[in-house]
């Protein structure tokens, strides 16, 4: 028997491998199956080459619980080891010493496996004793035992194993006897191992027989070893990758398309994504793609490998130029993982122009679907927005699609305002907006329907990479000016005039929380509505964007800003102003004229002071002037506020203007419906 040290400058390999290893103690699992995997790998390219001439056999992976013994083994029919190959791969562990050690990988657990080649020493995570029983496929070999209890020392022996291949002998430690459970074995199993190349087997199927689940003699294979991903192409139709889906995600519903990557140079890459239906909810998971190393499962948190956009896609990907133990640090700094990350970007752009180009129809009818998703990539990845803008469509209230460029070349005649500017109307809701949308449409203007919980950042994006281009919603002004192709017709009001519409009409408007009324007035259509209520556009976006974007909060914090345009070419609007002006003339007249020669007083008064300081009386004649001013302007409006309470015709005018706007609620809309009733 041969005893000896590992050889490694410290003795605390073990409790470092530990302590630094323990919140991810599962993945011990995957490195001792994929180890097998190797040499189950290495010996078919060895007989592949003719270097090897025995019988292959059956080269299956085994995994097998053994609760009442507390072991754990995992068995191959690989290559195997001589006692010089432990030696030289088990018992030397080449790195300096443990402090350098520590001090390196301390915040990055996974990646200390990987940066030494200790994928074996994994199992001491779980162990408090480890076994190795192998044979070497190499004529006349020794079996060997090699056996260490988690310190630096261990045995070495001949042994009885007559079978080509290498036992894993995991005696657990009582902090994890769960890896006694096949249940466990089999979850774990099933994330890492489940699309490894070499038949993985562990216990038995199972059948439904006298009331409950027993063993039958037929060994559980836990893996599909020929995934979709690493065939070719033109060997898969269509059910193939949708089967392939459902496997991944059963119980969702099938995909749109698929994208089947594969590339080996400058790196290697091979692998499947799939567009799901996503619509409108915009659900940023982390576990969506799942990356593997040579059909590994190595992590479904792919930050770093695919741009964040793609989180919206699922799928696989396969690289075996990304290791197996990666750490988030490494993976945003690799050099290798952001090529890896631009191919990507560029396949799927290319792929969806491809789909464009080829068969438009379905790409139209696929549009909704995926639309959030090519939006999202635009607004967060340079590259794929530069490739985007010749297959992103537009849809108008019509439901026809356009490109880009085709759209413009529609409406550039007809909705090019003053200054050049190409005027893209659009509407958030077609039906709530609806009468907005059909007067714009009456106009001979095309309205396009951006309803996406993205669209209010989109257009802003649009408007920056789209020459001499502006979007304005159909509700953002009445449908004369949202293509102004002047200036915009004032009333020919005179100021006593505007004051007493500007007082009837704000004496009639509801409180609303959170918003505030402009009464404005423009000389519209005669055919128009009396009043038309509009949102300044730049505000309004502004609002939108914040509900989707926390570090635009300030916004949704301002009250709603809303025009209230009284057309002054509107019979009703003269026919109230008509009767207003007949009704007050006589009682405002004399209100009016002591306002105007109280303010007529007050300039003066300052023209004579200019830059001297104040007497005591100028102050107190113009403090008495500014009251009299205010008290005239009181008493005004509590005469035109009495009056207009008795003009049903005024506030029905408003509340058809609320209507239109979706702002009519609770009381006032159930008024509303009553004096309509009346007025009839």
């Amino acid at each position: 028997m041969q005893k000896g040290h590992i050889g490694v400058t410290t003795e605390n390999i073990f409790p470092v491998i530990k302590k630094f290893l323990y919140s991810d103690n599962e993945i011990f699992l995957r490195e001792l199956v994929a180890n097998a995997i190797d040499a189950t790998s290495k010996l078919k390219t060895l007989s592949s080459f003719g270097e090897f001439k025995g019988e292959l056999g059956d080269m299956k992976v085994e995994v097998k619980v053994d609760k009442e013994a507390g072991t754990l083994t995992v068995s191959d029919h690989g290559i195997g080891m001589t006692a010089e190959d432990i030696e030289k791969y088990i018992n030397q562990i080449a790195f300096s010493g443990a402090e350098e050690f520590v001090n390196k990988y301390k915040d990055t657990a996974t990646s200390i496996i990987g940066h030494f080649g200790l994928g074996f020493y994994s199992a001491f995570m779980v162990s408090s004793r480890v076994e190795i029983r192998s044979l070497s496929y190499k004529e006349g070999a020794e079996a060997v035992h090699w056996s260490c209890d988690g310190s630096p020392e261990y045995t070495m022996e001949p042994c009885d194993k007559t079978t080509r291949g290498t036992d894993i002998v995991l005696h657990i430690d009582d902090d994890n006897k769960e890896y006694l459970e096949q249940a466990r074995i089999d979850t774990l199993l099933k994330k890492y191992c489940r699309f490894l190349p070499v038949p993985v087997v562990s216990g038995k199927e199972q059948e439904w027989k006298d009331g409950k689940y027993v063993d039958t003699d037929r060994d559980k294979v836990v893996n599909s070893t020929e995934p979709a991903w690493t065939r070719k192409p033109a060997e898969l139709t269509d059910e193939d990758y949708r089967k392939f889906y459902r496997e991944l995600y059963p119980g969702q519903e099938d995909p749109l398309f698929w994208i089947h990557l594969n590339v080996d140079y400058p790196f290697n890459l091979t692998g499947i994504l799939y567009f799901p239906k996503i619509k409108s909810n915009l659900d940023i998971r982390k576990d969506r793609i799942q990356l593997y190393c040579n059909q590994v499962f190595v992590t479904d948190s792919v930050e770093g490998v695919v741009p964040e956009f793609m989180m919206l896609l699922q799928g696989v990907i396969d690289s075996p130029d990304i290791p197996l133990n990666v750490s988030r640090s490494y993976l945003q700094s690799d050099t290798a993982v952001k090529k890896i990350s631009g191919y990507i970007t560029k396949k799927v752009a290319s792929r969806l122009e491809e789909l464009f180009k080829n068969n438009r129809e379905d790409f139209e009818s696929k549009w909704d679907d995926i639309k959030i998703f090519i939006e999202y990539g635009m607004l967060t990845d340079e590259k794929f927005c530069d490739a985007a803008l010749k297959f992103t469509l537009l849809r108008d209230t019509d439901g026809k699609y356009f490109t880009l460029e085709e759209y413009r070349t529609l409406v550039e005649s007809a909705q090019t305002d003053k200054d050049g500017n190409v005027v893209y109307i659009y509407t958030t809701d077609p039906v709530g907006q609806y009468s907005f949308v059909e007067a714009a449409n009456s106009k001979g203007y095309n309205v396009l329907v951006m309803d996406g919980q993205l669209d209010g950042h989109f257009i802003s994006l649009l408007e920056s990479k789209l020459e001499k281009t502006r979007f304005v919603r159909v509700d953002s002004d009445s449908a004369s000016n949202l293509v102004p192709k002047d200036d915009k017709k004032t009333s020919d009001l005179t100021p006593d005039q505007a004051s007493l519409l500007t007082s009837m009409f704000k004496s009639r408007l509801p409180e609303m929380e959170k918003a505030e009324f402009l009464v404005t007035f423009e000389s519209l259509d005669p055919a128009a509505d009396p009043v038309l209520i509009t949102r300044n556009e730049y505000m309004r976006r502004m609002k939108d964007m914040a509900s989707t974007q926390p570090g635009m909060s300030f916004y949704a914090e301002l009250p709603d800003n809303y025009n209230l345009i009284v057309n002054t070419s509107q019979p009703v609007v003269a026919k109230v102003l008509e009767e207003a002006e007949k009704a007050l003339g006589d009682r405002l007249a004399p209100l009016r004229a002591t306002v105007s020669s109280d303010n007529e007083r007050i300039t003066a008064l300052r023209a004579e002071i200019k830059d001297n300081k104040p007497t005591h009386e100028q102050e107190a004649e113009e403090k008495k002037l500014m009251e009299s001013v205010e008290k005239a302007r009181s008493e005004q409006e509590a005469i035109v506020k009495a009056y207009a309470e008795d003009k049903p015709v005024i506030k029905q005018a408003i509340d058809l203007a609320l209507l239109a706007n979706g702002l009519l609620r609770g009381r006032e809309l159930s008024e509303f419906i009553k004096r309509s009733v009346s007025l009839l």
